[in-house]
């Protein structure tokens, strides 16, 4: 056995802590309203140098990791995954697994650090793990294959119709992304799983691979009962349905009042012009204001701070803090989108109202086609390429699903050459 790389251990120690700090900072910015593809690409760029310090640092690496442990946060979980599956240390990776198993908390930063390294690094990793006949290994296993985008065949099939219903549902969340159109007829038989959460990813993968029948119907039931798949079922039914539809659940909504936040996301999420006037008046309401912002934005293309149609919070208006003594502990959802000004934000649409023609779908400020969605992915904020990477899906029926939380290295390359294509 080779002698290990001599090393300084305050160095690899502040690799393990930075890593599992950018992690967390990374998991924040997929979903941020005020992040670009170039902003990602600077943080995942500041988190490879240290996984990569890690690596280099080989055994002692390792072992930090290993300390950091006890104290399972996603990060140090994301970062020693990382490790143990670019030093094939296969002890070390059943540890994780096993820790996996016992603290679903974990789950995701496992599957993330599947798809942070390298297709070539999980090479006699991932098929043992599609075969195992443990139901949370099968599903790290397709998750894998998810964000690489690589087809697991006949694998995929079986774990569809597994009797654990946590694998059923990862299974048709790949075979959505992955673009399996050979299995649309399981999915829409799948429409009718005893679970929930079965029913709502073999929905969503149905209508990815382009039934827009059965699976309309089945997110609308969906979204019109109370429970955690209400919002998604809803967000994915309004982005297809037909506008007059979509008219009538939306009004059917509005007078419910704990369905308003809903309600703005999905206007800005159906596109249709139609609704603006109606988000402008929901920015004079300050818990839906900045939201109604983004929904603007998400359909007229209008950069809020950019154009000067932004301002500072209302006098007196005070959301959740950090407080350990408030009652109210909840995280603030629109934090880092701006606050608009309404007036100025209505002189901007009396100019501009014209080239918005209502019961047309519009996406950051034009009508959803594949070039379009192209360059939102390249330019576009965060959420707004996570919206794209959808509609290409969805104008495209069985393409595969572009991934907008793998490494920005990997993303540029991807947008690149499909923009060429």
């Amino acid at each position: 056995m080779p002698p290990e790389t001599p090393v300084i251990p305050a160095v690899v120690m502040q690799h393990q802590d930075m890593a599992a700090t950018l992690y967390g900072q990374r998991a924040v910015l997929l979903d941020a309203p005020h992040a670009r593809l170039h902003q990602l690409a600077r943080l995942d760029e500041r988190l490879r140098a240290h996984v990569d310090g890690l690596s280099i640092a080989g055994p002692a690496g390792t072992r930090f990791c290993e300390e950091a442990l006890s104290s399972p946060f996603p990060g140090e979980v994301f970062t020693a995954t990382v490790q143990a599956l670019g030093q094939r240390d296969m002890a070390f990776l059943e540890r994780l697994l096993s820790l996996a198993e016992a603290e679903p908390g974990t789950r995701d930063a496992l599957d993330a650090a599947f798809g942070w390294v390298p297709a070539a690094q999980l090479r006699g990793i991932t098929k043992p793990l599609l075969d195992s006949h443990v139901p949370m290994r099968r599903a790290t296993g397709l998750e894998a294959c998810r964000r690489h985008g690589v087809n697991p065949g006949g694998l995929l099939d079986l774990a569809t119709s597994d009797v654990d219903p946590g694998l059923r549902a990862t299974a048709w969340r790949t075979a959505g992304a992955l673009g399996r159109t050979d299995l649309l007829p399981a999915a829409l038989r799948a429409l009718a799983d005893p679970d929930e959460r079965v029913r709502f990813e073999a929905a969503r993968a149905a209508l990815r691979l382009g039934d827009r029948q059965a699976t309309l119907d089945a997110l609308r039931t969906l979204a019109t009962a109370p429970g955690p798949w209400r919002e998604p079922a809803l967000s994915c039914w309004v982005k297809v349905a037909a506008s007059a539809d979509v008219h009538a659940l939306l009004k059917a909504l509005s007078g419910d009042p704990a369905s308003q936040r809903l309600l703005v996301r999905c206007a800005g999420l159906c596109g249709d012009p139609f609704y603006v006037p109606w988000l402008i008046r929901q920015m004079a309401v300050p818990e839906l204001a900045r939201l109604a912002g983004e929904s603007f934005s998400s359909i007229t293309g209008a950069d809020l701070a950019a154009l000067d149609l932004d301002g500072h919070a209302p006098e007196g208006f005070a959301g959740p803090d950090d407080d350990p003594e408030d009652a109210d502990v909840s995280l603030d959802e629109d934090e880092s989108l701006p606050w608009p000004v309404p007036e100025r934000i209505a002189a901007w649409w009396s100019t501009h109202a014209a080239r918005f023609a209502a019961g047309t779908p519009h996406f950051v400020g034009a009508p959803a086609t594949r070039r379009h969605a192209l360059d939102v992915l390249r330019d576009g904020f965060q959420r707004q390429r996570v919206h794209a990477a959808e509609l290409l899906t969805l104008l495209q029926p069985g393409s595969p699903r572009f991934n907008t939380a793998a490494p920005a290295w990997r993303q540029q390359r991807l947008v690149a050459d499909l923009s060429g294509a």
